[in-house]
């Protein structure tokens, strides 16, 4: 932007009009202010003011009658620019008449109407400059017949070094962690951070101006509800608005999310860079982004919230605790726990089932099992055993396993033969068009074959977990994802246990035909409507 104005004067390719935009405090008045002195500089040196003839002094002490500021706030009515403009056409001392429109956006229609037949048509000596921080309200008429310059944030950095400049030529004696405080607050606005520096040269302390977020961040990191909700009371007690607070903190996190993705970008700049470093290692990046999103839901639900405080606390038992938020990125921050901590702590084996009496005899018949010994051992039979030493009815016994003890395969021979069969029956139509995919630890990955499958899982997620628990001993948690080539295969088929000698007609080696469907809903028309075709 500098490079483009001072090329236009030292070529001598003025443009007739110039829109400034950008943030407040960015300087968009003082460089119109510039681009008159060097305008109307009687020695301009490389398209630059002297800033010492006359022409300079007078515009610097505000007393050039070339230069004439106007508000667009105070002056936005038609007859205010029809006055304005009938002025532009007088002559002027020096070589170019310079108007500038500070908040020009905020002019009406019909002034703004006005002004535009002027851009169309202006005096040959005249050079209007307006400036505004929303140019998305200016009209698109005025902003064509302009040359518009976009001003942005100054960097901290560049900030810090002119409030060094400003405190060496004032002697105000701040030190270095007043001008980084001031750095700080002001975020990006030279004049925010000169109107800080003046405060806090005032009240001679930093502490005052923002709010203390380190008990919050240890809060969060520890997953500690209570602590976190101590600190918003006492950083409330201390007089803190609710939407402050969550403004400060969402840019406090947000500097943390910068530093471990871009710290090029982050604007954080010495200590204060660094306690905020520490921040994100013990967060890390999925945390950080989480935070701010939740944090940034919570500013928004407060606009419309009777108790805005409320909405902040909730946000924090949120984050501290995940079982409470049931959105993807908790889920996977939940999931991530469980690997971790997997297989570290085994629960101890539930007592023996009950003896199951078979339909038809009495109670009396039944013989009670005997106790289970201390300690079982699995039974290998040998290939020299005769056929004939198997028992004709054989109890399967479940065993306790550890995290290491399981395979895959063994896992899902186990999956479709013992644990479908004792969940319920709408889980059991689920659950045979899914296959295990894969086995991480105590951690089972299940694909089915469509998304609103995968949704209706959650119904079913409470019994499974207990069909699995007392098959295998071990509390297993189960990832389920989407796989959609198991609509076209065969869904995996299980051998039925024999049933016990007193019924009749038993069935050897039977196997049950299982029709695989893609959707919960062919699930229930198959089981109503069974043989039937569906033919539009």
């Amino acid at each position: 932007m500098v490079r483009a104005l001072q090329g236009a004067v030292k070529n001598d390719r003025i443009s007739h009009a110039y829109l400034f935009s950008g943030p407040r405090g960015t300087g968009k008045t003082t460089t119109a202010r510039i681009l008159a002195k060097a305008l109307n500089c009687e020695n301009p040196v490389d398209g630059d003011a002297c800033a010492l003839c006359e022409s300079c002094l007078s515009i610097a002490k505000g007393t050039s009658l070339d230069v004439i500021e106007l508000d667009g706030a105070s002056n936005n009515g038609v007859d205010d620019i029809r006055d304005i403009i009938s002025g532009a056409w007088h002559n002027t001392p020096g070589r170019w008449k310079v108007y500038i429109f500070d908040e020009v956006h905020q002019l009406s229609k019909a002034a703004s109407a006005a002004l535009l037949k002027t851009l169309e048509e202006p005096p040959s000596h005249v050079v209007f400059v307006l400036a505004t921080t929303d140019p998305h309200k200016v009209l698109p008429t005025i902003r064509s017949r302009t040359q518009h310059l976009e001003f942005r944030l100054i960097g901290a950095d560049t900030l810090a070094t002119l409030l060094h400049d400003v405190e060496g030529a004032a002697g105000l004696g701040a030190d270095d962690a007043t001008i980084e405080a001031a750095v700080r607050l002001g975020r990006g606005s030279a004049r925010d951070a000169l109107s800080a520096l003046d405060q806090l040269l005032a009240t001679g302390s930093i502490s005052e101006t923002q709010p203390e977020f380190d008990g919050l961040f240890h809060a969060l990191a520890h997953d500690d509800a209570v602590a976190a909700l101590r600190s918003l009371a006492i950083l409330a007690r201390e007089g803190w608005d609710p939407e402050q607070l969550a403004e400060n903190f969402a840019g406090e996190v947000r500097q943390v999310f910068l530093l471990q993705v871009a710290p090029e970008v982050a604007d954080a700049v010495d200590a204060d860079r660094e306690r905020l470093s520490a921040w994100g290692e013990q967060l890390g990046l999925a945390r950080s982004v989480r935070i701010l999103e939740t944090v940034g839901r919570a500013i928004r639900e407060m606009k419309s919230a009777p108790e805005k405080i409320v909405m902040l606390e909730v946000a924090m038992v949120r984050l501290t605790k995940p079982e409470l938020d049931h959105s993807y990125e908790s889920l996977d921050e939940r999931l991530t726990k469980v690997e971790r901590g997997a297989g570290r702590t085994v629960s101890p084996p539930p007592p023996p089932a009950p003896a199951l009496r078979p339909i038809g005899s009495s109670v009396g018949s039944v013989t009670p099992a005997p106790a289970p010994s201390p300690k079982l051992e699995p039974v290998v039979s040998k290939k020299d055993d005769p056929p004939e030493s198997a028992s004709p009815r054989t109890v399967e016994t479940s065993t306790v396993v550890s995290e290491g003890s399981l395979s895959i395969d063994d896992v899902r021979e186990r999956f479709v033969e013992r644990v479908i069969p004792r969940t319920s029956r709408s889980a059991q139509l689920l659950l045979r068009s899914a296959k295990v995919e894969a086995l991480d630890g105590l951690l089972l990955t299940i694909a089915v074959p469509s998304e609103e499958m995968r949704q209706n899982t959650e119904l079913i997620a409470q019994g499974l977990k207990g069909a699995l628990e007392h098959e295998f001993k071990v509390p297993m948690t189960v990832f389920w994802t989407v796989d959609a080539s198991l609509g076209g295969a065969p869904a995996p088929t299980r051998r039925v246990a024999p049933k016990p000698a007193l019924i009749e007609d038993e069935l050897d080696d039977a196997e049950e035909s299982v029709l695989v469907v893609d959707s919960v809903a062919d699930h229930l028309i198959t089981e109503m409507f069974p043989g039937a075709e569906e033919i539009s």
